[in-house]
């Protein structure tokens, strides 16, 4: 065996070990992962387990729920009709939404700060917006508790924006701080909606599905052809979570299906310079702010330090000191909350992707993909 062959060997060994790692933690019932670099010279890829709670194996080439990684897509579309001058990212919010929706939806201390945030205040997740979704009302569950326990359930942007407004508090004044919440994405999804005058999943389609060639990729409940399988099961604590209607509501926060290829494809088209007309767009996206340390029960649940947040982008890297003394490159891209990962890694031209569609393990990705760089 030659020594370039021997040593993509061992390497292949290594991230095989790590994947099979991943299938012996508690509540996981399926993987997927892929490493490839920038020039496809190297490719290596696993898939194992129960796809769907009966048995089916899960396969590298079955589409899964991407969960938030959906947001940069949002945020791509987004920046594209910036570009285009369709809309603009430091107007405020409510130029592009109607009143039943934006009014009082930022009250705190008795000002409105509602009209003073932007745009840009909702990609970069600085608006101090409560989140519909993960925040709780005083004496009650969030939304995200309520459908582990009530099951599935139907909701609009007019919904979840009644709950901000009758039944949450802002955090802080807009642009003040970084704070990740659903409803910013959910916002900017009924904004992309009012700015093209069609639906979501036709925009995504028109924007990036279609021109990117991303044949196994939709928003939930609008899947493409017949030919395109449906997405293996999310799970919680080990057991099928069965939500189509909460799926195709959450929309432009997470509602993305996919595949490895696909999103990789993606991820290669926005920093190859195919998404954007303008590499300036693609720098605007990575202007970073750090998240802080988690300070209450829903922050607990969402990215937080030492990740830092651009538009629609996070770049993560691992301190030295938590890493095994070793310097970890920059991560660019996104995570979800089932656990799913979407990277570009710069300085090493490698492209990672995976999920363990376990909604108890969204932190999964910040520890797997570390080791599966050590492994490389």
């Amino acid at each position: 065996m030659s020594r370039h062959r021997s040593r993509a060997h061992h390497r292949a060994e290594a991230l095989q070990r790590v994947f099979d790692g991943l299938l012996t933690k508690n509540a996981i019932a399926h993987a997927v992962v892929c490493v490839e670099t920038g020039d496809r010279s190297w490719r290596w890829a696993a898939a194992a387990g129960d796809a769907d709670g009966n048995g089916t194996r899960m396969t590298l080439e079955r589409p899964f729920y991407a969960a938030s990684i959906t947001k940069m897509y949002t945020a791509a579309i987004v920046l594209r009709l910036h570009e285009r001058g369709e809309l603009d990212i430091e107007a405020p919010m409510a130029k592009y939404l109607p009143a039943s929706i934006t009014e009082r939806l930022h009250v705190s201390g008795g000002v409105d700060r509602t009209r003073s945030v932007t745009v840009r205040h909702l990609l970069d997740n600085t608006s101090g917006i409560a989140s519909y979704f993960e925040d709780r009302p005083e004496g009650g569950r969030s939304l995200a508790e309520d459908l582990f326990v009530a099951g599935d359930r139907t909701w609009t942007l007019a919904d979840l924006s009644a709950t901000v407004r009758d039944r949450l508090v802002p955090h802080f004044p807009p642009g003040r701080r970084l704070r990740y919440s659903d409803t910013n994405y959910q916002l900017l999804g009924g904004i992309v909606e009012s700015v093209r005058g069609r639906p979501l999943h036709v925009v995504f389609d028109e924007e990036l599905i279609a021109p990117l060639g991303l044949r196994s990729t939709y928003l939930a409940g609008h899947p493409p052809r017949n030919d395109v399988p449906a997405p293996a099961s999310l799970f919680f604590a080990g057991r099928p979570l069965v939500l189509p209607r909460a799926m195709q509501s959450i929309g432009a926060q997470g509602g993305l299906v996919s595949t490895l290829d696909d999103g990789v494809a993606f991820l290669r088209a926005l920093f190859g310079g195919r998404v954007f007309q303008h590499p300036r767009t693609l720098q605007l996206m990575q202007s970073w702010r750090r998240f802080g340390l988690p300070l209450d029960r829903a922050a607990l649940r969402a990215p937080s330090w030492p990740i830092e947040y651009g538009l629609g982008l996070m770049r993560f890297r691992l301190p030295s000191i938590l890493n095994g003394m070793r310097k970890m490159p920059a991560l660019l891209g996104h995570t979800g909350s089932s656990g799913s990962w979407l990277f570009f890694a710069p300085e090493r031209d490698l492209y990672l992707a995976g999920t363990v569609n376990e909604v108890t393990s969204g932190a999964v990705p910040y520890r797997v993909v570390p080791r599966l760089l050590r492994a490389i």
